[in-house]
């Protein structure tokens, strides 16, 4: 027996919270009735799940992938106004493969791709506190004092963001150069934290997740994570669940 959550998401239809959501919607049948029972306990031999008239099965292959995305694609699976998508970028591996977080439609860098949910859900949740990393330039200078509240945090819709390690990397002209590394992943983050504090983001590239690196993949190119590196992001959210 299995909880029907995770076994959406060992069956490649989405991250544990995602799936939830379809369960909670009334999008899933078991035995041909809708339950939105997220503790449901299925077996997978007997019972017969489906979502939109189709039987739900698990996958026969884990597939986790770095992709280095450039700037004007979109992190989803379709746009309205054709625009260019970083499904274009990927060859079609006959599975569903969904993003681990986003990257806005201006930012580049590091994105990870996997068909697992199980292994999406312990890199996306906030409680896993996985940490990541951004090369940053802005328009004109920073003074200390607004990247000292950038690092212990600062009030964002009503939230505060948790403390970020911020380094000066360059100054250049008009421009400053920063990494920065936070431990959380809201909505266009890192370019609200900076306009709070009056600096305008010109370039957004996410360098690193957790222990992985984006390193020289070049950009709009992808490659299959090393089991090493998989089992290096799973570790890394066990420790820090642990420390909370």
């Amino acid at each position: 027996m299995v909880r029907i959550n995770k076994y959406l998401a060992q069956c490649n239809l989405g991250s544990r919270r995602s799936v939830e959501k379809l369960i909670l919607d009334g999008k899933i049948r078991v035995n041909d009735k809708v339950d939105i029972n997220l503790s449901l306990q299925i077996d997978p031999k007997i019972d017969v799940i489906t979502y939109e008239g189709k039987k739900i099965i698990p996958k026969k292959e884990n597939i986790y992938l770095m992709l280095n995305k450039p700037k004007k694609y979109l992190v989803t699976k379709k746009d309205d106004f054709d625009r260019r998508l970083i499904f274009d970028l990927l060859p079609d591996f006959g599975t569903n493969l969904f993003y681990i977080g986003r990257l806005d439609y201006m930012s580049e860098g590091l994105l990870l791709l996997t068909n697992d949910g199980d292994f999406a859900e312990k890199i996306i949740h906030p409680k896993y506190k996985l940490q990541k990393m951004y090369k940053v330039k802005i328009k004109g200078k920073i003074t200390d004092e607004n990247i000292e509240k950038l690092r212990k945090g600062i009030v964002l819709n009503g939230k505060k963001t948790k403390p970020a390690i911020i380094f000066v990397n360059s100054v250049k002209n008009s421009t400053t150069t920063l990494k920065i590394t936070i431990f959380e992943g809201r909505k266009r983050q890192i370019r609200y934290m900076l306009k709070s504090v009056g600096s305008e983001v010109l370039e957004l590239k996410r360098l690193q997740i957790g222990n992985v690196k984006l390193n020289k993949l070049p950009l709009g190119m992808w490659r299959m994570l090393k089991p090493s590196e998989v089992m290096s992001l799973l570790n890394t959210s066990k420790t820090n669940t642990k420390r909370k």
